[in-house]
């Protein structure tokens, strides 16, 4: 879960792969999986649709027990505000979420309004940003 996913775990990360673009989503699903390279897409075995992944340095140590990577993967699930606008994640997202704008290698993303279903957040189309990195407008007149 993301809010357990510490930047101290993303040390080795080299680039984040989306497989989509996340200019639209609101918000995606973070985890941090055992895989077998540090490269290349990983295999996807959840409910719904990988959004992308973290890909790693060649300095990335395996695992001595299983000989596996930890690596993000990112997804959503048939149940997500992206494919239900109006059901259980109107508002609010899952513990795992971060905002995909504020996801790079080697740090862990965060939710924003946005992420959390401000209305007015999510149909401002400045990308890269949250609302609260925006300058505030001038005063009238």
């Amino acid at each position: 879960m993301s809010s357990l996913i510490t930047n101290d775990e993303l040390t080795h990360e080299h680039d984040i792969v989306w497989l989509e673009p996340v200019d639209t989503l609101d918000y995606v699903r973070q985890s941090l999986d055992r895989l077998p390279t540090r490269r290349g897409r990983p295999p996807y075995h959840r409910d719904g649709r990988m959004i992308g992944y973290a890909t790693l340095t060649p300095q990335a140590k395996a695992s001595r027990a299983s000989g596996t990577f930890l690596r993000r993967v990112f997804w959503l699930t048939p149940n997500d505000r992206d494919t239900t606008p109006h059901g259980l994640y109107a508002t609010g997202t899952p513990a795992e979420a971060v905002d995909p704008r504020t996801v790079h290698a080697r740090e862990k993303g965060r939710k924003t309004p946005r992420s959390e279903g401000d209305r007015n957040a999510r149909h401002d189309h400045r990308h890269h940003h949250d609302r609260h990195d925006l300058p505030a407008p001038p005063p009238p007149g």
